[in-house]
């Protein structure tokens, strides 16, 4: 079958490109190794829309990320949970910024804080400064269905769930794509939107990797009290915590810097000791789901709640609900300054072979260029 792109990967990245590239009139194919779109890492994470604060040690992340909110908001804004109070804090110890350092952040990056007395959320003596920021949280499943809703109109826009590519070649100008449902695509353009499996796209293909390490990471969701119900709070910037509305379900997530990743790995393909377990189902070059892996570890929750309870006050409960678990793959350059950039790279042109890494819903608009 010819078709005028294959994209790798169905999540917001993957589904962003299908749909701008078929409103064109493209003929797109969109290959997805999960039973449903938005399974992995669109939908488990903090579902923060970034508006810069979380990066006081990389002003070009802030700034770009301050700079798309405005454009995400106004695009999504009907999967968004917008009415509730963001509370950033630093804490009075073990953290890289302290509470004027983050004021002056702020200021030079653009973004709005006002300074709340930290008294009003924290215990005694534990954060040196609080500020109330405008920031959001998306509804990933509120978005998956506008995504899946928009592509199903779209004649020339297919999406084959359970599906991954097994052989890719060039064959002239057009890479020709062998799938494990054993069908044959022939098309001049790939984009790589597999996120953790990015890597395992370049073995197959035979380019260059990223260089990142790999997280196993939990999100916890809570339910939590009346007084915190319409708060999220955020302690940085060092071993500390976040605990946010989880979109528009009800639920609040929780992280920490610490306890967020159970275990890691430094190899080009995510090595771990859980794949043992899990026969061929999981192999360094061809992740499956964390969430629905038997072999996830135990819940760090007796950790994490325990920091978040050290620093809020008794007032701001919450109670443990269910984890999801997820692989993040992170630059190894930005463990110098916690960045969190957008990388597009383009690995081949004609036939045009283009990889995406983003950890940031709203940079998905850094695409549009190589579209």
């Amino acid at each position: 079958m010819k078709c005028d792109k294959v994209i790798f990967g169905a999540g917001l990245y993957g589904l962003y490109a299908a749909e701008k590239c078929g409103a064109r009139g493209e003929n797109i194919v969109v290959l997805e190794c999960d039973s449903q779109a938005f399974m992995r890492a669109t939908y488990i994470n903090q579902a923060r829309v970034h508006m810069g604060y979380h990066y006081p040690r990389s002003y070009s992340t802030a700034i770009k990320s301050a700079h798309y909110f405005e454009r995400f908001h106004r695009d999504f804004s009907f999967c968004e949970h917008t009415s509730f109070q963001q509370i950033y804090a630093t804490s009075t110890h073990f953290s890289w910024t302290n509470a004027e350092e983050f004021r002056r952040f702020c200021k030079a990056a653009g973004i709005f804080c006002e300074e709340v007395q930290p008294e009003k959320f924290f215990r005694k003596g534990m954060c040196d400064g609080a500020f109330l920021t405008r920031e959001y949280t998306y509804d990933a499943q509120v978005l998956k269905q506008y995504y899946l809703e928009r592509l199903s109109s779209m004649k020339n826009v297919k999406i084959h769930f359970s599906t991954r590519p097994t052989r890719i070649e060039q064959g002239g100008d057009v890479w020709q794509v062998l799938a494990s449902d054993g069908s044959v695509y022939e098309t001049p353009y790939i984009l790589n939107a597999t996120y953790a499996g990015v890597n395992g796209i370049h073995e197959i293909m035979g380019y260059e990797p990223f260089k990142i390490k790999y997280e196993l990471c939990e999100i916890i969701l809570c339910d939590v009290d009346v007084p915190l119900k319409d708060v999220g709070i955020t302690v940085m910037d060092g071993p500390f915590f976040s605990i946010m509305p989880f979109g528009k379900t009800g639920f609040h997530s929780l992280t920490s810097v610490t306890f967020t990743p159970h275990v890691t790995s430094y190899t080009v393909l995510p090595t771990f000791a859980c794949q043992a377990h899990s026969g061929d189902c999981c192999q360094p070059e061809r992740l499956s789901n964390c969430n629905e892996c038997p072999y996830k570890p135990a819940s760090a929750w007796p950790y994490m709640g325990q920091l978040a309870r050290t620093y809020l006050k008794e007032m701001y409960g919450f109670h443990y609900r269910s984890s999801l678990f997820s692989m993040k793959p992170i630059l190894k350059a930005s463990e110098i300054d916690d960045s969190r950039p957008t990388v597009i790279r383009v690995m081949h042109r004609a036939p045009m072979f283009v990889s995406v890494l983003s950890g940031k819903i709203n940079t998905v608009y850094d695409l549009d260029e190589v579209l």
